[in-house]
């Protein structure tokens, strides 16, 4: 449930902070809160997505999305996991298409953080179980969990630092003739607020893609972020009109190659997620410092989509 709350910043509360001035304006709310909702772009100010720490005038308008969450008690549930690495200090997981990383309203149980709770309880004290970056639900591949706080601080500065590399393999509508890099920002849809989009007072978004394999209409490509909005890869295919192909979010209605027979057109309509699959994770270790990186092969689904475009070339 969202609740829109307007309301403007009074003569007395300029020169305040975004975060300070929404706190006293919105008490109901902690600081934290309000600062992950600025963030997120669920508080405008005069219509326009801002920073926390924005200096105030006097009289601005501001527009706040506030979102209920309900209250999930976590809970530890024996799910298979595959680990790819394990230490002291963090494990990289090879996450399956289907599987939610974190408990929210829909998906109370049954996500990677409570898999991960069940395989070391000790994550209870790390946030978010160690958890520093996420995969769409029907994204498969690599992340990392962090084991200690010095190593979710670590990860987390790499992170912002962006010095973690994310490398994907993405499949993509249409045929795209060369590599680029796009450098667009990314911010709430204006009209659903559970998709982005591509917008002028988003947040800074840079996505850089290279063609990894051609199809007659489809396109095989690898993408490394050096950002990491929410859909970041998803929305910018799409803003590039090469939406991923299974995509129900951003990608369209699904299109059949010329040439499809039968049983081709009943595996292309059964690959019902984005055709995303996160392959490779570089990063520095956070006790040793030594540069690493893992790959994860593509899944089965992933790869018989594949197959079936070759046998169409």
């Amino acid at each position: 449930m969202i609740r829109t709350l307007k309301t403007e910043i009074p003569p007395e509360l300029a020169g305040l902070r975004l975060d300070q001035a929404m706190a006293v304006l919105f008490p109901d709310f902690s600081r934290s809160r309000l600062q992950t909702w600025i963030k997120d772009g669920h508080a405008l100010l005069d219509g326009a997505q801002a920073s926390p720490r924005q200096k105030l005038l006097g009289g601005e308008c501001i527009e706040l999305h506030a979102e209920a969450e309900d209250v999930v008690e976590l809970e530890a549930e024996p799910i298979p996991l595959a680990i790819v690495h394990a230490d002291a200090s963090l494990f990289v997981i090879d996450k399956p298409a289907g599987l939610v990383v974190h408990p929210a309203a829909g998906h109370p149980g049954g996500t990677l953080q409570n898999a991960l709770l069940h395989h070391d309880p000790g994550l209870a004290a790390i946030p978010r179980c160690g958890i520093v970056h996420r995969l769409d639900k029907d994204t498969s591949g690599l992340l990392v969990v962090a084991r200690t706080l010095e190593a979710h601080k670590s990860l987390v500065d790499q992170l912002k630092d962006r010095s973690v590399s994310r490398e994907y393999l993405a499949l993509v509508h249409g045929v795209v003739t060369a590599g680029a890099t796009v450098d667009a920002p990314i911010g709430r849809h204006p009209s659903d607020r559970k998709r982005f989009a591509v917008r002028p007072d988003g947040k800074d978004s840079v996505t850089h893609y290279r063609v990894a394999e051609r199809f007659p209409q489809h396109t095989l490509l690898r993408v490394r972020l050096e950002t990491g909005r929410t859909h970041q890869i998803r929305v910018h295919m799409a803003h590039l009109h090469h939406p991923l192909v299974g995509d129900p979010v951003y990608g369209g209605r699904q299109r059949i190659p010329a040439g499809a027979d039968p049983d081709s057109i009943e595996v292309l309509r059964g690959f019902r997620r984005q055709a995303l699959h996160a392959a490779r994770l570089g990063l520095i270790h956070p006790a040793t410092g030594e540069s690493l990186a893992w790959e994860s092969p593509l899944p089965q689904d992933f790869e018989a989509l594949l197959g079936l475009f070759r046998s169409l070339a």
